[in-house]
């Protein structure tokens, strides 16, 4: 397994002022790390995406980083047909994107909520045949597309997994988030244990959690069953992130572990802490 980093972990620094999407590769790469990944770009005024898109890989080049994924927003259940046309239209002009960052993955969501009085397994038909069909054309540019456990809907191991099976296309898979699935009050161990031969990319994330009965605190939000999770450090807080690592590995995954920050620390901190743990874990599970 490698090791990288996403921008979203720099998202602190970038609120303030101290980074952007591109100074962030240079920031990484003094951390230690060899590879980065995107999240939706957010070029300078005057600047296009396409435009923005070039100068990072040449940043990351010019560094030998690698870009080695682009994640994006998306909603691929409207209730309407023309509208999820359009969803797909706009998810393949991404793939494009990702095609000049160089990035051979790209993550999109599929659903941020449920339709009134439907469920997912409703939902789950015209889900799968849109991003079937945004993988077919990213199949033609060389990249695998992903879904992550992400957004409380699409977040249940077994969800990802009828997912993952109701698209049917090898060149989809899962972007596999050890955190996230805490947010639907999920056990990591099981759910990765589920879905890890899915996995085509991995962030990995780590949250303190705090049960319902603790009341409402500071820095903490809800999971969907009303208890609490904060951002740490990985590696530093209540998910066993080793284990995960672990059942990854005896699955057969050798991808990236990309560090995904959401702690309140200072976030240059929570990323080399993450990484100095990330890469112990590595060393002593895949290197023995």
């Amino acid at each position: 397994m490698q090791l990288s980093v996403s921008s979203y972990s720099f998202s602190q620094y970038i609120r303030q002022g101290k980074l952007t999407q591109l100074t962030a590769i240079q920031a990484a790469y003094d951390i230690g790390l060899r590879a980065i990944e995107f999240i939706d770009l957010t070029p300078p005024a005057g600047v296009t995406e396409t435009e923005y898109a070039k100068q990072l890989r040449a940043e990351a080049n010019r560094l030998g980083m690698t870009i080695n994924a682009y994640t994006i927003t998306a909603n691929l259940f409207s209730g309407n047909a023309d509208d999820d046309a359009k969803e797909v239209k706009r998810l393949c002009d991404k793939v494009d994107v990702a095609a000049i960052l160089g990035a051979p993955v790209l993550r999109h969501d599929v659903c941020w909520s449920l339709e009134k009085g439907r469920s997912f397994d409703f939902m789950l038909p015209t889900i799968a045949n849109n991003a079937r069909a945004v993988t077919e054309y990213a199949a033609t540019l060389g990249i695998r597309t992903c879904t992550e456990n992400h957004g409380y809907i699409a977040q249940d191991s077994d969800r990802m997994e009828k997912l993952v099976l109701a698209v049917n296309h090898p060149n989809y898979g899962l972007l596999v988030d050890i955190g996230n699935f805490a947010c639907a009050d999920e056990d990591s161990v099981n759910a990765v244990s589920r879905v890890a031969q899915y996995a085509f990319h991995v962030h990995a994330k780590d949250f303190i959690k705090r049960p319902f009965s603790a009341g409402t605190t500071d820095g903490y939000f809800q999971t969907r069953e009303c208890n609490y999770l904060k951002g740490t450090a990985v590696g530093e807080g209540d998910i066993p992130v080793k284990q995960c690592v672990a059942v990854l590995n005896r699955a057969g995954y050798t991808g990236y572990l990309s560090i995904e920050y959401e702690g309140t620390d200072d976030c240059l901190v929570g990323i080399k802490t993450g990484f100095d743990n990330l890469t112990s874990y590595i060393n002593e599970i895949c290197h023995p």
